[in-house]
């Protein structure tokens, strides 16, 4: 008997058969004819979120052994997603799982901005991420070393964008880590509610600054404006405004209403971030 086998179509359906009934890895090892590992292996690797699928299982098999990486998403493979999110698995955690088991590169950044989507439009996702941000600690105002120099208020802003009729309008939020050092940098486009996401080191404004630039400078040309809070990582405002070609404005104290991303961030698992 072969240690290794490569499973036809027809096997596959027999292990799902088999499976179904509870019988044992080594019977049904036995009943096809291939080695126990065998059986095993292709359990793990080839199943979706919650079943193994013969057919799926079948294709999946076949794109590992082509050695090709799938770089477009079928609603398929969302629907795989969506299984892992409800039993609780995280972005991070999901993206690597489907990179070694079905060779699909999907970064974890795009499924929090699906999670996202899908509570834009009414979902639950959301519910299955397991903490909420970590909400900054304030205690009252800055000495004057921590200030923010040159703010401008969101009194200031135009008010074309609280019409939210136009693409280019983004709030930016950090997001801590459970260890508070590594953080996210998210933008949301008032708008679209298109979101970026970037994870950095530390929320010093250098990193912060980096970050937001290295995002947003794509778009350089269809930008017009950045709302943040009063955290001192902003304190680069005026660099990212000349390099981004856009406004900067801070919301008042303790007034998150003012930031529509405020709530995106919620969906943010700081415990992800390790």
């Amino acid at each position: 008997m072969r240690r290794y086998s490569q499973l036809t179509s027809e096997q596959r359906y027999q292990i799902f058969a088999l499976h179904k009934v509870e019988n044992t890895l080594t019977k049904i090892a036995e009943i096809i004819g291939v080695h126990k590992s065998t059986i095993s292996r292709e359990l793990r690797r080839n199943r979706g979120a919650k079943d193994y699928l013969p057919e799926q299982a079948h294709s999946f098999a076949l794109e590992r052994r082509k050695g090709k990486v799938v770089k477009r998403l079928t609603q398929a493979h969302w629907h795989i997603i969506e299984d892992y999110l409800r039993q609780d698995w995280s972005p991070e955690q999901i993206s690597g799982r489907l990179r070694t088991d079905l060779s699909l590169e999907v970064s974890h950044e795009r499924i929090y901005q699906y999670i996202y989507e899908n509570k834009a439009n009414g979902g639950t996702l959301y519910k299955h991420l397991r903490c909420q941000k970590i909400r900054r600690k304030r205690y009252g105002s800055y000495s004057k070393r921590g200030q923010i120099l040159n703010r401008v208020s969101i009194e200031e802003r135009p008010a074309i964008v609280e019409e939210k009729t136009r693409y280019g309008d983004f709030e930016v939020d950090t997001v801590i880590g459970k260890n508070h050092k590594e953080a996210l940098v998210t933008l949301v486009d008032r708008s679209t509610k298109y979101m970026l996401i970037k994870k950095v080191a530390n929320k010093s404004a250098e990193a912060v600054k980096n970050a937001i630039i290295e995002l947003l400078l794509p778009y350089k040309g269809a930008l017009h404006t950045i709302t943040a809070d009063n955290g001192k990582e902003f304190a680069y405002h005026e660099d990212i405004a000349k390099a981004l070609g856009i406004e900067f404005f801070f919301a008042h104290s303790y007034a998150s209403w003012e930031r529509q991303g405020e709530s995106v961030n919620k969906l943010l698992n700081q415990s992800q971030l390790s």
